[in-house]
């Protein structure tokens, strides 16, 4: 869901049509359907470096319709990009006393690197934290849990966590952080409507999933980027290697609080815009040699990672080859055809020179052209078999009653928030890293780097349109590094239940990257089909896969 926010605030944001439904805003997210929530703020202050003049210019050899969008734009914006504020407004907050908290890390306790020197990268942070009693919300009673804050005084970035361990053998069981997409939406979805112990039922009540991945898992939900969720700050982050960084600084002090858990495998999961995010992530967590984190794999479903490749699958998915019948008409579904190559030219300028003037532009165009026709007809970006029926929270009544439920003071207090209200996606957020170019990046680049170290799984439910499953086989095929023959030689195969022998989608691997088609599920696989998700998830921690 994440992904198909990005998209689809992409599109509010720069045609005035509204946010998509996606757990992420990821580059690329949703056109028009916004998952997790439909709150924002906004602030004329913070300019973001760029000149609507100057990208009207670049914009004069594009089709009139692009020329039309821009024309929006600037009706909508003033003249000069970096007049424009898209900065959040700082949360409402209340520190809470130091007393509130069980415990307190300093990044100076494990900043000191082999030669020791000071690792600045994890000076400026510090960790605050309370164990979480589940008896007073009944999120899973009688697992331990903790929750809290990353903090960054130094740039005023405050990030929530909460943690759930394990189920079964936590002093065991590996050790797995989750993100939603967007980018600007609020992990604390995906445990409330994928993943998580409990859902919320439309009368505010929790109810037990027995399909939470913390069965045989320790989980951690992290709302980031900073004023996501119950985060906060008074800056912000706008871009996906600045939002690594916080990343890689709250699992160092985590791991330090609780060397019991630093001692497992970890591993990072997220969906959408995470597409985005994980490749990152890892990256940044791989490239600390002197580390206690024990990253042994990522996974990414539904997610949006290389939209060259990706972009491309939008015709096909919404015209009948994916699997489902098809959405648009032939003539809606040649003008698609007619506009990729253009749109293709744009995402590879971006790619050869990731400015923001070449970034910008190919996601406005593309998103337009590519999502736009789909998201016109009413029907679900998430999910090809039916309406959008919520078009207020993504699509997804749930989200709404999500927010209702984090917005309760009992519910604030349990867990220490200090923000006085909770929003399920931050807009605002979507639309700073869309003009700080971030959308098209070509971040699937450092996927490689990745496979000589750890195994990558590419999942996806196969009845989302926002991020489809072909676009995501594609660019496991197309991704340039020293396994692709050979994992290209490899047929789709039956991923089967181990109890039951169904099958229940399609896999193929090579060396350490993994595809896996998950079949009628939407772009949130977890929650259509629960079941099946546990058992790929359970078994690619143990390398049964």
């Amino acid at each position: 869901m994440k992904y198909a926010l990005a998209a689809a605030a992409l599109l509010p944001a720069l045609t005035l049509a509204h946010p998509g439904v996606g757990n992420q805003i990821p580059l690329g997210a949703d056109v028009g359907q916004e998952r997790h929530g439909h709150h924002h703020h906004s602030s004329p202050e913070n300019p973001i470096a760029a000149v609507v003049d100057s990208v009207a210019d670049a914009l004069k050899a594009l089709p009139e319709a692009t020329r039309d969008l821009w024309a929006e734009v600037e009706n909508m914006l003033p003249r000069k990009l970096d007049q424009i504020s898209v900065k959040s407004s700082p949360k409402k907050h209340t520190k809470r006393p130091k007393s509130h908290w069980d415990f307190h890390v300093s990044g100076d306790e494990v900043s000191i690197m082999d030669d020791g020197k000071l690792d600045e990268d994890l000076a400026r942070f510090k960790l605050r934290g309370k164990k979480v009693d589940p008896s007073k919300l009944g999120v899973d009673p009688g697992v331990k849990q903790y929750s809290g804050y990353l903090d960054n005084e130094e740039d005023d970035k405050h990030l929530f966590y909460w943690f759930f361990e394990s189920r079964s053998n936590p002093k065991e069981d590996p050790v797995v952080l989750w993100l939603n997409g967007g980018p600007g939406c609020s992990s604390l979805t995906g445990l409330f409507m994928e993943l998580g112990p409990s859902s919320i039922t439309k009368n505010g009540e929790l109810k037990f999933n027995p399909a939470s991945w913390n069965n045989n898992a320790s989980v951690i939900f992290l709302d980031q980027p900073v004023n996501v969720g119950y985060s906060y700050s008074g800056g912000q982050v706008s871009n996906t290697v600045a939002a690594g960084k916080d990343v890689y600084a709250l699992l160092s002090l985590f791991f330090k609080q609780f060397p019991e858990y630093a001692k497992q495998d970890f591993h990072i999961s997220g969906e959408s815009y995470a597409g985005h995010y994980i490749p990152v992530f890892a990256h940044e967590i791989l490239s600390h040699k002197n580390r206690n984190i024990n990253l042994k794999s990522v996974l990414i479903g539904n997610g949006l990672t290389d939209g060259l490749t990706q972009y491309e699958y939008y015709e096909p998915m919404a015209c009948g080859k994916g699997g489902y019948p098809a959405v648009l008409d032939e003539s809606q579904c040649q003008g698609m055809k007619n506009a990729y190559p253009r749109c293709a030219s744009m995402i590879s300028n971006c790619y050869d020179s990731e400015s923001v003037w070449s970034c910008v532009p190919a996601s406005i165009y593309c998103n337009n052209v590519m999502m736009g026709p789909y998201q016109r007809t009413g029907t679900n970006v998430y999910d090809i078999r039916g309406p959008c029926k919520d078009s207020s929270n993504l699509c997804y009544p749930d989200l709404g009653w999500i927010s209702e439920f984090l917005n309760k003071k009992d519910v604030i207090d349990a867990v220490g928030a200090e923000v006085g209200s909770y929003d399920s996606c931050n807009f605002d957020i979507n639309r700073n890293f869309l003009f700080a170019g971030d959308w098209m990046k070509p971040y699937h680049r450092l996927v490689p780097d990745l496979l000589k170290e750890i195994p990558v799984l590419i999942y996806a439910g196969d009845a989302d349109f926002i991020c489809n499953w072909l676009g995501n086989h594609a660019w496991t095929e197309a991704l340039e590094w020293p396994g692709k023959a050979a994992f290209n030689k490899v047929e789709l195969q039956d991923f089967k239940m181990a109890d039951s022998g169904k099958s229940v989608g399609q896999i193929k691997s090579s060396g350490h990257l993994t595809f896996l088609r998950i079949y009628q599920a939407g772009h949130m696989t977890p929650m259509d089909q629960p079941e099946s998700s546990l058992e790929f998830f359970n078994r690619w921690l143990r390398n049964k896969l």
